[in-house]
């Protein structure tokens, strides 16, 4: 049977990092999408001559690598542009993730890829389910707040670049709730694994 391709997405300061923690800690095989993003225009790559030609000189570094600081001031104002860096980065990074679930043992149950902009991206149909993390909005944007150190409107800004955590919500196929204790959230995540463990709900 083929591995079963899950994807692990939610909102800014909906707790997914912490729901991925507790996946790969269970052991369960996991792939992070930003670390991938990074990786997919390391020195050399054909997605950093892309980034090169498309956005020139000014973004790579004297080592040769790709100035971030540089790339997110353009592309935070420029919204053609941020589609266009992400025109290059996507595509190479799903490849990168196709690549690590095909290098796993066969009978590997299922594996997970950590995807923050999944419905933004509209990668979602190329995994068979998608767990959502998610909290209220209010808790969200508190949490935004005091982990980012960002006012309210500066904290409102970076939730309204994302799609509402409610529509996410409302796609996912299993939804991981984070707005009540560490053990409680836990326990949803456990009953995930051996939900996915033994096949079920295919």
């Amino acid at each position: 049977m083929a591995i079963r391709k899950i994807a692990l997405t939610g909102g800014i300061a909906t707790g997914k990092t912490y729901v991925a923690t507790r996946l790969r800690d269970a052991g369960v095989p996991i792939v992070d999408a930003d670390v991938l993003a990074r990786e997919v225009v390391a020195l050399g790559t054909p997605a950093l001559t892309a980034v090169r030609q498309r956005f020139g000189p000014d973004v790579i570094r004297r080592d040769g690598t790709m100035d971030r600081i540089r790339v997110g001031q353009i592309i935070f104002k420029d919204k053609r542009a941020r589609q266009d860096l992400e025109a290059i980065i996507h595509p190479a990074v799903q490849k990168a993730i196709e690549k690590y679930f095909a290098t796993l043992p066969k009978k590997t149950p299922f594996a997970v890829a950590d995807i923050p902009l999944l419905y933004e991206t509209g990668r979602e149909n190329q995994f068979s389910d998608v767990i959502v993390v998610a909290c209220p909005r209010a808790m969200q944007l508190s949490r935004v707040m005091e982990r980012n150190q960002l006012a309210k409107d500066d904290a409102e800004r970076r939730l309204a670049a994302q799609l509402p955590i409610e529509k996410k919500i409302d796609k996912a196929t299993f939804v991981v709730k984070t707005d009540g204790t560490f053990d409680e959230t836990n326990a949803q995540v456990d009953k995930l694994i051996a939900l996915f463990t033994d096949g079920k709900s295919r």
